[in-house]
């Protein structure tokens, strides 16, 4: 297949004005400017008629199929809210493929997403990185796990003081993360001890600390939901203590500690922005954040949220960083490049290079132009949108 006549984003530092992207089968083979592009070509040929030609869209922070579009507490397998630790829970377990918001994100240019579960646990489950094409789910996965969900601040509160059961404090949901996380180190120590020693005893098997090893091991990233600065630097602290890779997902008060987290190394996942100050942890909102972030040196991606902003405006979401202070082409990649970076997929997706997997769109003008339209979809070589 080859896409000709548009302006590539490559989003590895290189905007070719005027080029063409060259697929082989389900992978990116080339790209370069039109005096480059082969001459003659038997398969497919798109014009992009003077349009943008990027990567497809990466949301990093989602909850896709997991929240039932148009259906009540039928569809809604978000929140397992009867038990504050749950880290054995699967996103791939409760994902439906079929919820047409899979439609609506890949007709928007959205291909690769984060999702997982939602926010109401201090330890919430396993999110899976996943493309929105298909209708076995197993088959669209490109990572699962692929993060384990971490909450702090009013969410677990509210959830669990309506029941009055713990944690109904931000001290107590940092405890329920802590009393696990220093349980899943003990159970560890005991199989170690085991595997060493014929006659150390191996512990009972344990779904919830089992599911925490790879957490422990420094192979599986947590992705803690964080919006006020307090609960950021809580985070923090935890995984330092234990020696976690970590994402902040949110990080909605992040502008006003930028230089702090940049000296942390923390990367952060901001959004939604589409959206009221629905809670008091929301009130220091600004479409600001994701550009100061940048400034500082934070490596920064914008999410939807989904359903919270509909996936669909993940490109709008990257405007209005734009409008916040944040160049274009920043923007773009905090919805290709650096959102697979933070989701841990750039080796797949998130920017257009030999061997990477052939997932990009074509728009009519710049794709942060709320005015552009989405006139191709290729995912994994194949077209799934196209009005060209």
């Amino acid at each position: 297949m080859l896409i000709i006549n548009g302006t590539v984003h490559t989003m590895e530092g290189l905007t070719i004005p005027g080029g063409y992207v060259e697929i082989r089968g389900n992978k990116i083979a080339g790209f370069g400017p039109m005096e480059e592009c082969p001459k003659q070509w038997e398969g497919e040929v798109f014009d992009a008629q003077g349009g943008h030609i990027q990567p497809g869209f990466v949301d990093a922070h989602c909850h896709l199929g997991m929240f039932g579009d148009a259906v009540g507490v039928e569809g809604d397998d978000g929140n397992e809210a009867t038990d504050p630790c749950t880290p054995h829970l699967r996103a791939v377990d409760a994902i439906n493929p079929m919820d047409r918001c899979f439609q609506e994100a890949r007709e928007a240019g959205v291909t690769t997403v984060l999702t997982g579960p939602g926010s109401a646990n201090p330890i919430s489950g396993q999110f899976v990185a996943m493309k929105t094409a298909g209708r076995w789910l197993d088959d669209m996965v490109i990572k699962a796990p692929a993060a384990m969900k971490l909450a702090l601040g009013e969410n677990p509160k509210l959830t669990y003081h309506e029941r009055r059961e713990t944690p109904t404090t931000r001290m107590a949901t940092a405890a329920v993360i802590r009393e696990n996380l220093a349980k899943a180190e003990e159970y560890r120590e005991k199989l170690e001890r085991a595997l060493e020693d014929e006659e150390e005893e191996k512990p009972e098997y344990d779904a919830k600390l089992e599911a925490l090893l790879p957490v422990l091991r420094g192979e599986l990233p947590v992705h803690i939901h964080a919006h006020r600065a307090d609960d950021i630097v809580t985070g923090i602290r935890i995984c330092k203590e234990f020696h976690l890779r970590y994402v902040i997902v949110h990080g909605t008060e992040g502008h006003l500690i930028p230089d702090l987290l940049a000296e942390e190394g923390a990367g952060v996942i901001t959004g939604p922005c589409l959206g009221d100050r629905s809670k008091p942890e929301l009130a220091n909102q600004s479409l600001e954040t994701p550009a100061i972030l940048q400034r500082h040196g934070v490596k920064t991606a914008i999410c939807t949220d989904h359903p919270e902003t509909p996936i669909q405006y993940l490109p709008l979401c990257a405007a209005m960083a734009v409008r916040g202070g944040m160049d274009p082409e920043s923007a773009l990649a905090c919805i290709t490049i650096r959102a697979a970076e933070l989701a841990g997929v750039a080796h797949r997706v998130g920017s257009l290079a030999p061997g990477k997997d052939a997932d990009l769109t074509v728009t009519s003008s710049h794709p942060l132009n709320w005015l552009s339209r989405v006139r191709l979809v290729v995912m994994d070589g194949k077209v799934v949108v196209s009005s060209l």
